[in-house]
């Protein structure tokens, strides 16, 4: 008997994803954990691995679907750890409910006669030629990287059906693209092409959050020329629900600060080739989290949550400090985990660590998990004073802008100094103005009579 097997508990607050590959078909030998579909949740692209061995009955979702923790996703028999055998063809008799008993065996029923030619693929008509780069060995886990995956949705290409070239099957961009020259070919030369099938209906509007007024009907942008719709991606989804839900739920106010930071960039810049050895960056931001863990802990209720539920301040004893981090599907906050308890060097290779993964949607669901302050830096792209939105349920960020030189005057002239602003935002009904004010003003001291630096 087979068993429906659902999408399970993908982490904190995850209630969806969406499925951007179908690793198994109908009638494929699973293992226990091997990789079932891959799906693309808010922050991370995940497999979802078989709960055990078996034969899958049926898929029962498909590329593009968004689905939602607790719905199934396949039908497997289980084997029960023995070896077992293929999965019948279409005509092929079932075997005997009795088999193993010692009864004796019912007589088959008569085979099918075999089809006078294969099944084309989906889209391709039978009189078309088919090429070898069209097909692939039934039940085989796809290899690929997150870059070739999103190449293949993008060009609309099943990255199930691509070939690999690559060591054990491994496909490659360019095996994405000779598989949808070989599509496009067969399409053309057929007299008869299909219709391109219909667009998928986009999904239902998730319910409004608690506390989140429900979304205005937008007006017909339509009247007035042309448009274009894009289906908002994972992380784009979860951005606007968490931030709307911060913004409405959370009184925010921000306070904002210069901080001279022009004898701590010189040592910066004399410990940076120290750092380097070890593969990490000396950039301002190792040391901005440096200071934050210490603000944290001169200022726990920063580092703090407030459960309305029950009326309580949850004061959390771990640091970790998230890094919001710029990438192609939008904005992503990894974790640096204890980030009090480690060196400059220590935090620099990991925050560089992290920037890469994210950039690379290496990122797992543990690497933005427990975050209890968040870092926003936009000085590299020019930024001065902004604004940030909290993280919830954290109750403060930190914004960074990028530091310039001034004017500034030092009791006997006006001398250039190196100058960062700041803005602390924080979550006002748990943090009053006035210690935020020295929260802040914390950080902007630390920064400009730093102690000595520890790499």
């Amino acid at each position: 008997m087979a068993d429906e097997f659902a999408l399970p508990d993908l982490g904190e607050g995850i209630e969806e994803a969406e499925v951007i590959g179908v690793l198994v078909h109908a009638g494929d030998m699973v293992e226990a954990d091997q990789p079932l579909i891959e799906v693309e949740t808010e922050k991370a692209n995940l497999d979802v691995p078989s709960p055990h061995a078996g034969v899958v009955e049926a898929v029962l979702v498909e590329v593009g679907e968004v689905i939602r923790v607790g719905q199934p996703i396949v039908s497997i028999a289980a084997t029960n750890g023995a070896s077992a055998a293929p999965a019948p063809a279409a005509g092929a008799p079932a075997p005997s409910p009795d088999a193993g008993s010692g009864a004796p065996p019912a007589a088959p029923a008569p085979a099918a006669p075999a089809p006078s030619q294969p099944t084309p693929i989906a889209a391709v008509p039978a009189s078309a030629p088919v090429a070898p780069v069209l097909l692939e060995p039934a039940g085989r886990s796809v290899a690929a990287s997150p870059a070739v995956r999103l190449f293949a949705r993008e060009i609309g290409v099943r990255i199930s059906d691509v070939p690999g070239s690559g060591p054990g099957g491994r496909v490659s961009i360019d095996d994405v693209k000779a598989h949808a020259r070989a599509l496009l070919t067969q399409l053309y030369a057929s007299p008869a092409a299909a219709a391109p099938p219909a667009a998928a209906p986009p999904p239902p509007a998730p319910a409004p959050e608690a506390g989140v007024p429900p979304p205005a009907a937008l007006p017909d942008l339509a009247a007035f020329g042309e448009i274009e719709r894009e289906r908002m991606t994972p992380t784009r989804r979860a951005t606007a629900r968490n931030l709307a839900q911060s913004w409405a739920q959370s009184p925010h106010i921000t306070l904002q600060q210069k901080a001279d930071v022009t004898e701590l960039d010189a040592r910066r810049r004399e410990l940076r080739d120290r750092v380097a050895e070890s593969g990490g960056s000396l950039t301002m931001m190792p040391i901005l989290m440096q200071v934050v863990t210490r603000a944290l802990a001169e200022f726990p209720r920063l580092n703090a949550s407030i459960d309305m539920a029950t009326q309580e301040i949850v004061y959390r004893r771990y640091i970790h400090v998230g890094v919001a981090t710029d990438t192609e599907r939008g904005l992503v906050v990894p974790v640096v985990r204890d980030a009090d308890q480690k060196s400059l060097t220590e935090l620099a290779v990991e925050i560089r660590e992290l920037a890469e993964r994210a950039r690379d949607r290496k990122l797992g669901i543990d690497d933005m998990r427990g975050g209890t302050f968040t870092i926003s830096n936009l000085g590299g792209m020019g930024t001065g004073f902004f604004t940030a939105i909290l993280h919830p349920p954290q109750v403060g960020i930190l914004a960074v802008g990028r530091a310039e030189r001034e004017p500034v005057w030092m009791g006997d002239g006006f001398q250039p100094r190196l100058r960062m602003p700041l803005g602390l935002t924080v979550d006002h009904r748990l943090i009053d103005g006035a210690d935020a004010a020295r929260a802040l003003g914390f950080i902007v001291g630390a920064l400009e009579e730093p102690p000595e630096l520890v790499v």
